[in-house]
């Protein structure tokens, strides 16, 4: 079997799309006898997640360490799910782990996303690494990747996203969060604000809990930045490759990961300042310079929204902002628009591959019962993300700005097939 065939036959296994338990997962891993020689590091939170893995990545890269690195969900490609020594996999890689899973787990049924983690994970599992980088998915918890100890855990920003799993406020979130600490290991905590019941798990199991303000923290001008944590401090330090105010949050975590792991996996502070330096993310504040200037984002709950917002206003005058938008039709999109509303003189809205995405014109619907700029703004409809990049392009002046945002559907829906050409309409 190919890997589209596998992982077709993947989402035929189980009823529903995500089922929040372990036991399932942790059996069929205990089958295939799956463990990690290197420290492990699991990465939890609402927002931030990625950021914190890609850069935990780079720093480790640049120190010459072998990593391994399990993220989701991907932009193009399912292969970018798994990336060893700082590139996705080839797909024939993972044939013989799924083939693996398979004889496994029996007549046990597992969910798309728990047969890949499984068949990933154990493929990382055969390989000689030196640093194993987790990302959680959905909550913490119950979510499959807590199927494995990590040796330090890292919980970014909170907020409120996924309720009908996770709860509604941040202190039911935090909890389900907190489920990736472990006893007498450490726990990293982005977040400068955490809920309670974060503080409160690691106090209950006894994990080694870092608090930023307290057991770490950050400081800058708007040329470099100085970080101090327990017993280690680095001055000098160039602001991380990854665009946007809050990355500052994500990259004085992940030196605290790194300060908490130092008997196993010092670091330098030139693999630091090299490793912030190169690291790379497509999709989170990705700004694409040509005419118009194009900007990628994956921003997709409220929280996330308004960091965007935040990083847009520090981008500059352009005379328009076009946005293309898709989203998941459980998000709070009348928040996301809301916010984003002020900023945006042009909306394209577009429907998505995807039985949870709300559609074009309902996204459209919204939009107009929640604007109250009390100016005229058009709206259209598209059925693809291209459609709708290429018709916000031929809309544009030279000297406006394009924001692709919302699910990863969307983003990934411009780069399937590369970017298009971008020559903008000149104004009259």
């Amino acid at each position: 079997m190919t890997l589209v065939e596998w992982l077709a036959h993947c989402e035929r296994l189980h009823p529903k799309t995500i089922e929040l338990t372990l036991e399932r997962v942790a059996a069929v891993k205990a089958k295939l006898g799956i463990a990690f020689a290197a420290p492990t590091i699991v990465v939890a939170g609402t927002n931030g997640k990625g950021s914190t893995c890609a850069m935990l990545e780079s720093i480790a890269l640049a120190a010459g360490y072998r990593v391994g690195l399990y993220s989701k969900p991907h932009l193009v490609h399912f292969e970018e799910r798994c990336r060893i020594g700082g590139r996705s996999v080839e797909g024939t890689a993972l044939l013989p782990h799924f083939e693996a899973v398979e004889r496994a787990r029996g007549d046990t049924s597992l969910t798309y996303f728990e047969f890949t983690l499984l068949a990933i994970t154990s493929l990382l599992a055969a390989t000689p690494l030196d640093l194993v980088i987790l990302e959680v998915g959905l909550g913490g918890r119950v979510d499959a990747v807590n199927a494995f100890d990590g040796d330090c855990a890292v919980i970014t920003s909170i907020d409120v996203d996924h309720v009908e799993y996770l709860g509604s406020d941040r202190e039911s979130i935090g909890r389900e969060k907190a489920g990736i600490m472990r006893p007498g290991k450490p726990a990293i905590v982005s977040d400068p604000v955490p809920p309670r019941s974060v503080i409160d798990e690691a106090a209950r199991i006894g994990a080694d809990l870092w608090l930023a303000g307290r057991d770490f923290r950050h400081s800058g001008d708007r040329q470099q930045w100085t970080w101090s944590g327990r017993s280690t401090r680095f001055s000098g330090l160039g602001y991380p490759a990854l665009r946007g105010a809050n990355q500052l949050l994500n990259a004085s975590g992940v030196l605290a990961a790194f300060e908490a792991l130092r008997e196993r996996l010092p670091v330098s502070a030139q693999a630091i300042r090299t490793g912030l330096a190169t690291v790379e993310l497509p999709g989170r504040f990705q700004v694409v310079p040509g005419e118009p200037t194009l900007v990628l984002d994956v921003a997709h709950n409220p929280h996330a929204v308004a960091a965007l917002a935040q990083n847009l206003d520090q981008m500059g005058f352009f005379p328009r902002t076009h946005a293309v938008f898709g989203a998941m039709r459980d998000k709070d999109i009348d928040a996301i628009l809301a916010r984003m509303a002020p900023l945006v003189d042009a909306w394209h809205f577009t429907d998505l591959p995807a039985a949870r995405a709300a559609s074009a014109e309902q996204l459209a619907e919204r939009f107009r019962a929640v604007d109250a700029r009390g100016r005229a703004t058009t709206a259209a409809t598209h059925a693809s993300p291209s459609d709708a990049l290429a018709a916000a392009i031929g809309a544009a002046d030279p000297a406006d700005r394009i924001v692709v945002f919302g699910s990863f559907y969307t983003v990934g829906g411009v780069l399937e097939n590369g970017l298009p050409q971008r020559s903008g309409r000149h104004a009259a």
